[in-house]
């Protein structure tokens, strides 16, 4: 956790207040606060200690879900785009889909001004494909992918994981044996089950498991059994987002294969890349 991850994550937990209660800010900053000045010290994973403020937030919020609708809204915006995300993919196949799938992970709120809602998205879609990987890794993890094997695929955000179905689909087109993961219950815009559903998910994946509860990225030391097994036999990891970065890294799980928007300064240093690019990193 680097020092400019404070203020970014007290923007997103004030963010949190005026979605719900905005007679509240005060109180959610201050318990914040007292949580950042307890955690914040060299060497802590930022993850983790995001996890537990959050949580304090949702307490004091009376709240399991301040980002229900603009959770609903990101997966409307990424129904519309799905049509021409699969044109891409006909045309550049694997590459594609993961392009397509890198697109969706820019949906993350609270923490940027210029990330205000969901239509975002719409209005920088091509950009974001014209843009390609400027980190590309893709021509190797899709070497690991044609061999077969198992592949475990955590999620990141609602609306990404509607662009991730095309990815989804290629890799179990490869013939993997594909474990999709998403959020044990909901944290900031991230998927769940629910989402899993909604849009029929799991007749792509062969397994769908979650991360077991309430945790920014991955609580790896609560983590269910089923999931800890999965990891152990993956042949490759593929990891959407910057909390699955953050969590996911401090491990020795590998190869893993990164698939982000490098949208902050600490992320993008400690993975040894830009900031804002898209990003296809392996890790082996």
């Amino acid at each position: 956790m680097e020092p400019e991850c404070v203020p970014c994550l007290l923007k997103r937990c004030i963010y949190e207040a005026n979605l719900v209660a905005p007679e509240k800010e005060r109180e959610v900053t201050e318990e914040s606060l007292n949580i950042l000045a307890s955690e914040f010290r060299e060497g802590v994973v930022s993850s983790e200690v995001a996890t537990k403020v959050h949580k304090r937030v949702y307490e004091i919020l009376d709240t399991k879900d301040p980002y229900a609708e603009m959770k609903e809204k990101s997966n409307e915006v990424a129904e519309k785009l799905l049509p021409r995300g699969r044109v891409i993919v006909k045309k550049y196949g694997f590459k594609g889909a993961a392009l397509v799938a890198v697109t969706g992970n820019v949906m993350d709120f609270g923490y940027r001004d210029d990330f205000d809602s969901p239509e975002y998205l719409t209005d920088k879609f091509e950009a974001l494909i014209e843009e390609g990987f400027e980190h590309d890794d893709t021509a190797r993890i899709e070497k690991i992918v044609d061999r077969g094997g198992r592949v475990v695929f955590f999620t990141d955000n609602c609306g990404e994981i509607v662009l991730d179905i095309p990815l989804l689909e290629v890799l179990k087109e490869k013939g993997v044996y594909l474990t999709m993961v998403v959020k044990g219950a909901p944290v900031l815009t991230d998927a769940t089950m629910e989402d899993v559903k909604k849009y029929n998910i799991q007749n792509v994946a062969d397994e769908i498991l979650t991360t077991g509860g309430f945790a920014v990225g991955v609580d790896l030391n609560n983590m269910p059994n089923d999931l800890e097994e999965a990891l152990n036999k993956a042949d490759l990891i593929i990891a959407k987002g910057m909390a699955n970065w953050e969590s996911l890294s401090e491990t020795n799980y590998k190869p893993i294969a990164y698939i982000t928007r490098s949208k902050c300064g600490p992320v993008a240093r400690s993975m040894g890349v830009k900031e804002e690019i898209n990003v296809a990193k392996l890790f082996q």
